[in-house]
Formats: C-alpha cells, sequence, structure tokens
C-alpha cells in the first residue's frame, strides 16, 4: 500500500498536466486503490478536499453520465482559508507553542490540546475555522496530534496546560539569558548479566546470542540504575550508573557529577541553574532528602538551583526522553548487558545525525534507603517559593559556607 509521501510525490509530478477534473479523478482513482481510509489519506496528501475526491469517486463509477461536467477555469473555486486568512497558521503556532511536547528540533511535535479546543480559541481571535481544518494545518506545521485521554497517566489538575505554559516560560528566559537547564530523570532498573535484551542486532545466520532463560539477579552484578542529565542548550548529555538505590541523594549526585565534568565548563559565569523534573520519583516535588541534597549541592557551587516540577502522569513529556533515552535505547537494542562496563560502553556510544555527545560514568557509591530528615534540616533549606504553584517551582539559594 502507498505511503502518503508516495501519493504526493506522484501528484507533483502530475500536477503540471491535470486540469481540476483530471486532478480530481486522479485523487479518486488513489482512493478507490488505497480502500477503506483512502479518502483521507489522499486527502492530507494532496491537498485535494474530501468532497472533491468523493465526487471524483461518483463520478469513477459511472464514467458514461457525463452531465455537466464542466472544468473551472485556473485558480476557480473556493481559496483555502489560510490563503484568505494570513494570520491563521501563526495564531495557531502561538496557540500551541508554549504547551509543545518533545523536540523542538525533532520532525515531530506533539501537543496537549485537542483539535477542536483549538478551533474553538481560533474562532474567539475571530477566525473562520473548523476542526478538520486546525488538523490539517498540524500536519503541515510538523505536529502529531495526540488526544489527552491516550497520553494521560495519572489525574488531570484543572492547571494542567498553565503549568506546562509557565515552565515553558522560565525555560526560555533561562536560555535567553545563557543559564544552563537541565531535564533529569532516571531510568528503571536493569538486570546486568547475560539477560534478553528487547530489540534484534545483526549476527551470522543460526547463530543468536545465548541468553538465560530466567531473570534472576546475579550476585556480584545485581542492578543498575540509569539516571540522565539532559543539557537543553546544548546536544549533551551525562549519565551515572548507579549500583545501589536510586535514591534522592543518587539524583542529586548525577547533577553534581554533570555539573562538575561539563556543565561548568559551559557555563563559568552562571549563576543559576534551572531544573526541570518529573513531580514523583527520587526528585519528586514532595521528597524531602532531594530538597535537602540541592541545599547542599547549591551552597558547594554558589548556583541558585530553581526546579519546576512537570504535572502527575506526564513523564512523557520530559525533553530527556526524546533527546536522550530515546537514543540510549536504540543503541543497545538486543545486547545483554553482561557487565557494568558494557552497560556504560553501550550509553556512551550512541551516535546520531544531530552528533549528541552522551558521557557516562560508572557509580559505585552506597545510597541507603530509608534516610529520614529531621523537621530542623527542613528549617534549614533556604528555600524561596514561585507565586505560581510553589510547591512544584521553587528556588533553592546558596547558603554561606561556616
Amino acid at each position: 500500500m502507498a505511503t502518503e509521501p508516495e501519493i504526493k510525490a506522484r501528484f507533483e509530478m502530475l500536477a503540471p498536466f491535470l486540469n481540476e477534473r483530471t486532478r480530481r479523478l486522479a485523487a479518486a482513482a488513489e482512493a478507490a486503490a488505497i480502500g477503506r481510509g483512502g479518502v483521507a489519506r489522499v486527502a492530507r496528501a494532496t491537498g485535494v478536499s474530501r468532497r472533491a475526491i468523493a465526487s471524483g469517486l461518483t463520478r469513477l463509477r459511472a464514467p458514461d453520465d457525463l452531465g455537466s461536467d464542466r472544468v473551472r477555469r485556473a485558480g476557480g473555486g473556493r481559496k483555502r482559508a489560510v490563503e484568505t486568512d494570513i494570520t491563521l497558521r501563526s495564531d495557531l503556532e502561538r496557540l500551541i507553542d508554549p504547551v509543545t511536547r518533545g523536540d523542538p528540533e525533532s520532525p515531530l511535535r506533539w501537543t496537549c490540546k485537542g483539535i477542536r479546543k483549538l478551533a474553538e480559541e481560533l474562532e474567539r481571535m475571530g477566525h473562520a475555522t473548523s476542526h478538520r481544518m486546525v488538523a490539517e494545518l498540524l500536519r503541515e506545521l510538523g505536529y502529531s496530534l495526540r488526544a489527552n485521554r491516550k497520553t494521560i497517566e495519572g489525574g488531570r489538575h484543572p492547571d494542567r496546560n498553565a503549568r506546562f505554559e509557565y515552565i515553558s516560560r522560565k525555560v526560555r528566559a533561562a536560555l535567553r539569558a545563557g543559564e544552563p537547564v537541565i531535564s533529569v530523570d532516571a531510568k528503571e532498573k536493569e538486570l546486568v548479566g547475560d539477560f534478553k535484551n528487547a530489540g534484534r542486532e545483526w549476527r551470522p545466520k543460526r547463530d543468536p546470542e545465548v541468553v538465560r532463560v530466567h531473570d534472576f539477579v546475579i550476585p556480584g552484578l545485581g542492578r543498575v540504575t540509569p539516571y540522565g542529565v539532559c543539557d537543553m542548550a546544548r546536544n549533551a548529555g551525562w549519565v551515572n550508573v548507579g549500583t545501589d538505590h536510586g535514591t534522592a541523594a543518587f539524583a542529586v549526585e548525577s547533577i553534581r557529577r554533570w555539573w562538575y565534568s561539563m556543565g561548568r565548563a559551559h557555563y563559568a559565569a552562571a549563576r543559576r541553574l534551572l531544573i526541570t523534573a518529573d513531580g514523583g520519583g527520587s526528585n519528586g516535588s514532595r521528597v524531602r532528602l532531594w530538597k535537602l541534597e540541592l541545599q547542599r549541592l547549591a551552597s558547594e557551587t554558589g548556583l541558585r538551583i530553581a526546579v519546576c516540577h512537570f504535572p502527575p502522569g506526564t513523564s512523557k513529556w520530559n525533553k530527556i526522553e526524546h533527546r536522550l533515552f530515546w537514543f540510549i535505547s536504540q543503541n543497545r537494542r538486543g545486547r545483554p548487558l553482561v557487565s557494568h562496563e558494557v552497560v556504560v560502553d553501550l550509553i556512551a556510544g550512541p551516535t546520531t545525525e544531530t552528533e549528541l555527545e552522551v558521557k557516562c560514568e560508572l557509580d559505585r557509591n552506597s545510597y541507603p534507603s530509608g534516610v529520614k530528615v529531621s523537621e530542623e534540616e527542613i528549617r534549614g533549606i533556604k528555600l524561596r517559593k514561585d507565586k505560581f504553584h510553589g510547591e512544584w517551582n521553587y528556588t533553592i539559594l546558596p547558603q554561606p559556607s561556616k
């Protein structure tokens, strides 16, 4: 079955030889050949309206009934809304830009607002449009529209979109000021040893990699927890591979190692560090140890550390998932993680067309779980809450050395 790019390529080659009638018939023939869903696919690929394709299908089914099958002059017919409303496209971009998800440099982008909601907002701005036109424009702009009900993992907060917009404004302001902005997260723990790893790799025929049948922990190897730090201003990432518990102390130690190994060299004049993180896990907004360890890091480096937590259930939109973790997963698919050294080598090995730089280090330190943070230690944290939902957006100021 032909793909949409193939359909589009054929139509572009035929376009100089087609008039209104033959263009309609060619699109209808393509849709008929595809079968179910063909009208929608051909309409997206060629720009021919569904109504025109349906008319062409009717004509193809009754070729002898020519009737008044006239041909308009070139340029005739109703113009597309974007041709008569010159601000429609730019206003749509402004509506979705603050809540754009994923890598903005990627050809595939996501938006969390539904097409009907976007159409309603455009109509309130004075544009004559529809949800179908919004969907077409989003595809032209390089967006992939995802329904909210398919991407939200947890409950919905009433300020969910406002939180994304707030984070977006803070990130943009920091990047314009030349300040470091990092996206952080921990991947799931992984068994180390000759275990099956998802994916496939090229090997001699009838000579697959032999792995264990059962996934039981191997003494001496255990599990590892990769914690990633993605520099949003540079195409670079740092991964700290821990062999102990994935606690908040481990999370902040990962950020510390990134700063001294990569960040400080590129942001020597920085006075503030902005961190975007999930709302739960070792770097959760309610984790006392996370804030205490950040206080220690702020005092040690002299940096004001600002933190913005994503809404619950939106970890898929954390930029580190698309800029760093995806490439790491692709690089090691189908390869058993037989040792700690192999884990580090496979993580530090991704090479992409965008020349992603990834550094990785094995962390054998001990991070005991269940560490209690006292009320006195909490009161000693120099934390300044933002006016907008300070429980999720705050800054930890450095304290003078005693």
